[in-house]
Parts: C-alpha cells; sequence; structure tokens
C-alpha cells in the first residue's frame, strides 16, 4: 500500500479483490482507544488516528444494513458477506436472537453448507463440531447435544432444494426482524443527566433504556427528522414537525458524536434512495442478476434432472437384481421338483413291473390248477370215498383256483393303477421340464436387461461525509408520502411472518418444558414480556407526540 493512498483507495482494492459492486452498505473499521471508528474515504489512510503498532488491522464489515435484504442486495457476494456478519453476531450474542429462532437459523446455516439432507451422509453426530447456536440458548434449557442436532436437523431436512444463497437469504430473512439487528447502540445522557442509550439504524433514531435493549422508549423515523447536529459533545435532534421539541443529548466523547453523525448521514441517505427509482447502475446490476439467477436455476434443473434419471436407472437395475434372484429361486425348486418327479416315475415303474409279472406268475399258477383238476376228474377212484375224497378235492382245487383268478384280477387291476400313475408322473415330469425351460429364457432375457441398463452414461451428472460539518438537513418534499409508504410496508411485512411465526411458537411449546427459568437473562425476560403482548420489532416503535411544544421527556 502506497502512503498516498487515500481511505477510498483502500477500500476499493478491497471491494475489487472480492468482486463487489454493492459497495454502499460496507466499510474498513478499526478500534482507536476502545471507541470504534471506519476508514474516511476522502482521507489519507496514514492520517487516520489508527494505532501505532504493525501491522494496523483493518475489518471489511457491513456499515449500514438494508431495511429488506430480500429487495435491496443484489449480489451473491453481498448476501454471503452480511450473512456471515449477522450470523457472528447472533453467536456472540450482540444480537439478541430467542431460543426457537436460534434452532431455525442454525437450520438454514446448515442447509448453506452442506447442501440437502442425506440420511445416508448425514448421520447421527454429523453437527457435533459446528457451532449453530449461542452458548446463552444452550444453557437456558436440559437439553443434550445430540437434542439440539435433533431438532436442527428436523428442520434441516424441509430445506431440501434450496441452494446455499437461497438458504443463506432465508436466514437474513428471520433475522432483520430480530430486535437488535442493524442497531449500534451509544451510551447517551439527557438534560437531567439520566443515562439512556441511542439506536441507529435503518429506520431512524431510537432511544432505549440502558437495561432494555429491544424495546425503544422513543423513535425518530428518518422521514420525521428534519436536522442532526452537535456541537462540543451536545447532539441535538430536530424533528420534522416543528410543534414538537427538539430532542437533545450529551455523548461520553467528540469522536462518538462524529460517528453518530456518519452513520445518521448514511442511513438517512439509504432511507430516502430506497424509496427513489433505482439508478442506472442499480437496474444493471439488477438486470444481470436475474440473468444469472435464471441460469442457475436452469442449471440447477438440469442436474435435478440427471439426479432423478440416475435414481431411477438405479432403482430399476435393483428392481431387476431383485428379479433376477426370484427367478434363480424359483428354477432352483423348479429343478428339484423335477428330479423328485423323476425318482417317484421311476419308483412306480419298477414296481409295475414287479405287479405284471406277479400277475403272469399266478395266471401260471392258476392253470395249472386247472390241469390238475382235470386229471384228476380223469383218474377218479371208483370207490365212494375215493369219490368223496376227490370231490372234496376237487372242491378245493375250484376254490383255489377261483381264489387265485381273484388275486390275479386284483393284481391285473393294481399293474393297471400303477400304469396310469406312472402315465401321470411322466406328465408332471414333462410339465417341470417346461416350465425349467421358461425360467432359464426368462433370466437369459433378464441378465440381457440388466448388463444394458447397468452401463449408463459416465457424463451424467455515496455518502459525502465533511469530517467538519456540524449539521446536516434532511430535506425531502414528500415526506408524508413517504410516512404512508411506510406504514402500508409495514402492514404486508407482518402479514408475511405470520406463518413462520407460527412454526416458532410450535418449537418454543415443544421446548419449554425443559427451560431452566433461573438461567434466564435480562434480555429473555424482555423478549417473552413483549411477545406475550404481541409486540415485535415493527409495532414497538413510539413516536414523539406534538403537545404545544412540550419537551419531550424520557
Amino acid at each position: 500500500m502506497s502512503v498516498k493512498w487515500k481511505g477510498k483507495d483502500l477500500f476499493d482494492l478491497v471491494c475489487r479483490t472480492l468482486g463487489l459492486r454493492e459497495t454502499w452498505f460496507f466499510g474498513l473499521q478499526y478500534t482507536i482507544k476502545d471507541t470504534v471508528a471506519w476508514l474516511k474515504m476522502d482521507k489519507k489512510v496514514l492520517d487516520h488516528d489508527v494505532p501505532t503498532e504493525e501491522p494496523v488491522t483493518f475489518h471489511f464489515l457491513a456499515k449500514f444494513y438494508p431495511e429488506n435484504a430480500e429487495e435491496e442486495l443484489v449480489q451473491e457476494i453481498t448476501q454471503h458477506l452480511f450473512f456471515l456478519q449477522v450470523k457472528k453476531q447472533i453467536l456472540d450474542e450482540k444480537i439478541y436472537c430467542p431460543p426457537e429462532a436460534s434452532v431455525l437459523l442454525a437450520s438454514y446455516a446448515v442447509q448453506a453448507k452442506y447442501g440437502d439432507y442425506d440420511p445416508n451422509v448425514h448421520k447421527r453426530g454429523f453437527l457435533a463440531q459446528e457451532e449453530l447456536l449461542p452458548k446463552r440458548v444452550i444453557n437456558l434449557y436440559q437439553m443434550t447435544p445430540e437434542m439440539w442436532e435433533e431438532r436442527i436437523t428436523a428442520w434441516y431436512a424441509e430445506h431440501r432444494g434450496r441452494a446455499r444463497d437461497e438458504a443463506e437469504m432465508e436466514y437474513l430473512k428471520i433475522a432483520q426482524d430480530l430486535e437488535m439487528y442493524g442497531v449500534n447502540y451509544f451510551a447517551i445522557r439527557n438534560k437531567k443527566g439520566t443515562e439512556l442509550l441511542l439506536g441507529v439504524d435503518a429506520l431512524g433514531l431510537h432511544i432505549y433504556d440502558p437495561d432494555n435493549r429491544l424495546t425503544p422508549k422513543i423513535s425518530f423515523p428518518w422521514n420525521e427528522i428534519r436536522n442532526i447536529s452537535y456541537s462540543d459533545k451536545e447532539f441535538t435532534i430536530k424533528p420534522l414537525d416543528k410543534k414538537i421539541d427538539v430532542f437533545k443529548f450529551n455523548s461520553s466523547k467528540l469522536r462518538v458524536n462524529k460517528l453518530i453523525l456518519q452513520l445518521c448521514i448514511g442511513n438517512h441517505d439509504l432511507f430516502m434512495r430506497r424509496r427513489k427509482a433505482d439508478s442506472l447502475e442499480v437496474q444493471q446490476m439488477k438486470a444481470q442478476a436475474r440473468e444469472e439467477k435464471a441460469r442457475k436455476q436452469m442449471e440447477r434443473q438440469r442436474l435435478a434432472r440427471e439426479k432423478q434419471m440416475r435414481e431411477e436407472a438405479e432403482r430399476t437395475r435393483d428392481e431387476l437384481e431383485r428379479r433376477l434372484m426370484q427367478l434363480k429361486e424359483e428354477a432352483t425348486m423348479a429343478n428339484e421338483a423335477l428330479m423328485r418327479s423323476e425318482e417317484t416315475a421311476d419308483l412306480l415303474a419298477e414296481k409295475a413291473q414287479i405287479t405284471e409279472e406277479e400277475a403272469k406268475l399266478l395266471a401260471q399258477k392258476a392253470a395249472e390248477a386247472e390241469q390238475e383238476m382235470q386229471r384228476i376228474k380223469a383218474t377218479a377212484i371208483r370207490t365212494e370215498e375215493e369219490k368223496r375224497l376227490m370231490e372234496q378235492k376237487v372242491l378245493e382245487a375250484e376254490m383255489l383256483a377261483l381264489k387265485m383268478a381273484e388275486e390275479s384280477e386284483r393284481r391285473a387291476k393294481e399293474a393297471d393303477q400303477l400304469k396310469q400313475d406312472l402315465q401321470e408322473a411322466r406328465e408332471s415330469e414333462r410339465r417341470a421340464k417346461q416350465k425349467l425351460l421358461e425360467i432359464t429364457s426368462k433370466s437369459s432375457y433378464t441378465q440381457s436387461m440388466n448388463s444394458s441398463t447397468t452401463a449408463l452414461p459416465t457424463d451424467l451428472p455515496s455518502f459525502n461525509l465533511i469530517s467538519e460539518s456540524l449539521s446536516f438537513d434532511f430535506k425531502d418534499t414528500d415526506m408524508k408520502r413517504l410516512s404512508m409508504e411506510i406504514e402500508k410496508e409495514k402492514v404486508e411485512y407482518m402479514e408475511k411472518s405470520k406463518h413462520l411465526q407460527e412454526q416458532l411458537n410450535e418449537l418454543k411449546t415443544e421446548i419449554e418444558a425443559l427451560k431452566l427459568k433461573e438461567r434466564e437473562t435480562a434480555l429473555d425476560i424482555l423478549h417473552n414480556e413483549n411477545a406475550s403482548r404481541g409486540n415485535s420489532k415493527h409495532n414497538t416503535i413510539k413516536k414523539p407526540q406534538a403537545q404545544g411544544r412540550r419537551p419531550i421527556c424520557i
């Protein structure tokens, strides 16, 4: 860095390095004697009252905050820088965030870092090393890290499909509704010597009780302030309505007064700028941002389609593999049934053959018995006794022949039955062989389909600040119109946040039983009181009333 460099030279170098064009939100901050200061653009860097030790450290930070991040922040790098700064302020507890909103913000921070939730990748304990919640919130409940992770992951899973820039913007949209978001606080005293806090933000000036940074005692919107000035340590705010008395206060240091005036001028300029037509530069930036967003959207859709096709192909492959295994099991069972059928057929054939041989043998014996009977008749004994004996033998022979004939007939029927069983067994064998052939042909077809399916393509997937100025006038001919527009914007914004509030209330109810009441901080108690009254950042602003030139009492 050259010794002749001005603050603007160093600031522009940083912005070019980052590729940042929305430079009006940012500045280079340094600390001197426990007081925050910002590098002046038109003054040499080394002429500033910077610390003498080397190296000199400057912090590139947002100096002014947008009223509506979604509408005002155009570049993705601008959104990312605001996301990082606001996230750090919440975790460092410089911005108060209630527990339920802390969990929701943490889920968007996880989505921005890890992308879509995948239970196979993001397993239990994957957030163990992440700093996602303020320590105040963790200490307020009897909950283990695993329990916090479970609740963060439940919301994280619902953000599927959001890109990093979208998740970061959702984070900012929630954070901008927090009471301390974008407010710079300064210790002041009124004429009576009462200690107060002055808050400067994008909407105006606010006066707080030192113990309550959430709800201002009184507020001066930018469109209702006519002039701000300071003399030495006394600061004066003149309202636009001349019926309302001026408000005066003292700060601790002249350096602080200069800083307050810087912030007032910058915030007021941006306040008026938002309510006018965009400059040509901003219009160009917004057009480029829309084109870039459309291009990224098309790219995301293409990747989503490729991913879907790949998943479908994998499901088809898995189904074919499952079907192939099923067919193999069916083939094995059919083969075993065929073997059993063949064995049964062989046994039946053998039994039929034996039965047939036995029938032939009985027929032969019957014929021999018939021959014997005929021989006995031919050689009959003449005597009666012999005749009687002969008749008895003949009778016995006839009975034996009859019995053998019946046995022969039974054996013949048994042989016929066995032949019929054999025929049926062979028919079963034929059907089993046919089914095996069908299964074999299906298996060949499935394997060819499987090989063709698994072969997937590999490529799938400016403000002007004069240091000597002691006064700044705010001039606008349409202040009343601006006031009406602001009120209308407040109503619309509150309607949009209704659904989100319902989600937060649901989580708050779920974890309320685990809260340790004795660990609640003063800000926790104040926030709960505001919530029970239905108060929010946008409806707690109390404006000074015109009361016949009576002084403002705080």
